[in-house]
């Protein structure tokens, strides 16, 4: 019936693509599609990548930073679309569990930019949508394996624990089945078991939001995800290139620089990074302006 907290967000934004989704532009995954005025989630979309970016709802984080009247406005009407159009047939790309993680994620975050002046018909359809994702996510989570996408899924289920209204079940388990997923996949030396070095920055620009959940709420933040934390930092800096970029190792693609900006900025403790990295398998050399990584 309620959130109980508005999760914040480190992801950094950019009002002009706030600007290019009002007038129907949508750019994902490196592909582009001006809808002409037509719903984005009725469009045959470009590629697989465009299409999970575009249900992940992450963007819509550029129109909370517009922080205007109009972009307000209309994130709402495309998360109505969305809940009118996808939120009851629970298959297809829209339901893949790492694109429902991020989604569920996404609309917590953002629920202040989507109910603020919202009028009642909206406010319980958006609560009972998220509400319904949620159980979906428990449903299915424990039928994952043990990689990123489960991963996603208990740090979302985690979040869903503290936003919604408190459960002890509920929390005590979402807590235990995410410090599992964190001691399997973040390794001693801070990298990530998929061995994907790009995998990092986003990490983290989940966890930090969501131990931000536990100290606001009065409650131990999980240790796990304290020392995963702690360990993923000093792991990101050591993957960094000089100009900011992260090695492309293991399917990693185009780094965002300022995601990666944005969370080193929460590193209280400044980690330096590490000579070699044994449980991932990597060392490196800097000397100057130069670094090697192999």
């Amino acid at each position: 019936e309620r959130l109980v907290m508005v999760p914040p967000d480190l992801r950094p934004t950019d009002p002009l693509v706030a600007r290019d989704i009002y007038e129907g532009r949508y750019s994902f995954a490196g592909r582009v599609v001006d809808t002409g005025g037509a719903s984005p989630f009725s469009v045959t979309p470009p590629s697989i990548g465009w299409e999970d970016a575009l249900h992940q709802f992450r963007w819509l984080r550029h129109m909370k930073g517009a922080q205007s009247d109009l972009a307000s406005n209309n994130a709402r009407a495309l998360v109505n679309d969305w809940i009118l159009s996808h939120g009851r047939n629970l298959s297809g790309n829209a339901w893949k569990m790492k694109v429902t993680a991020a989604r569920v994620i996404a609309w917590m975050q953002y629920s202040r930019l989507l109910l603020i002046d919202s009028d009642a018909v909206f406010y319980r359809r958006f609560m009972g949508s998220l509400a319904r994702q949620v159980r979906y996510l428990r449903g299915l989570a424990s039928s994952t394996n043990h990689d990123l996408d489960a991963l996603n899924v208990r740090i979302a289920l985690a979040y869903a624990s503290q936003v919604l209204p408190p459960s002890a079940r509920f929390e005590k388990a979402a807590s235990k089945n995410l410090e599992n997923q964190l001691r399997l996949q973040i390794l001693p030396d801070g990298g990530h078991a998929s061995r994907c070095p790009d995998v990092l920055p986003g990490l983290l620009a989940d966890l930090l939001p969501l131990a931000q959940c536990y100290v606001s709420a009065s409650k131990p933040v999980p240790q796990e995800l304290v020392r995963a934390i702690d360990r993923i930092f000093p792991a990101l800096r050591f993957f960094r290139h000089a100009d900011g970029h992260i090695a492309l190792f293991h399917g990693a693609g185009g780094t965002n620089l300022n995601l990666t900006a944005a969370v080193l900025r929460h590193d209280q403790n400044g980690a330096q990074p590490l000579g070699h990295m044994p449980h991932s398998g990597y060392q490196r050399l800097a000397r100057g302006g130069t670094i090697i990584l192999a």
